[in-house]
């Protein structure tokens, strides 16, 4: 295992996800006192796990195509009109 892309990966996904929407609607759930909180994060795990497994999947299908440089160029631009597109309607 490749411990600088481990850790590269970890970090980025991590700080990506505090305060992300998916964390809230934890929240939300594991706050109902009749839930129990195991559940849950059982629960979330397994979605974060599922998705991200599609992500790594679907990257490594498009990476046999499309040069790693214009996906990182794509992804950067897709970063940006996102954020614009936000900023324009806040």
């Amino acid at each position: 295992m490749d411990v600088k892309v481990f850790l590269t990966v970890f970090g980025a996904i991590f700080i990506a996800e505090l305060g992300d929407k998916t964390q809230l609607a934890t929240l939300l759930f594991a706050a109902d006192k009749e839930v129990n909180k195991f559940t849950v994060f059982f629960g979330a795990s397994l979605a974060l796990i599922l998705t991200t497994a599609l992500g790594v999947l679907a990257g490594g299908a498009i990476a046999s195509y499309v040069d790693a440089k214009y996906l990182h160029y794509i992804a950067g631009a897709g970063f940006i009109i996102i954020g614009i597109y936000t900023l324009i309607n806040a």
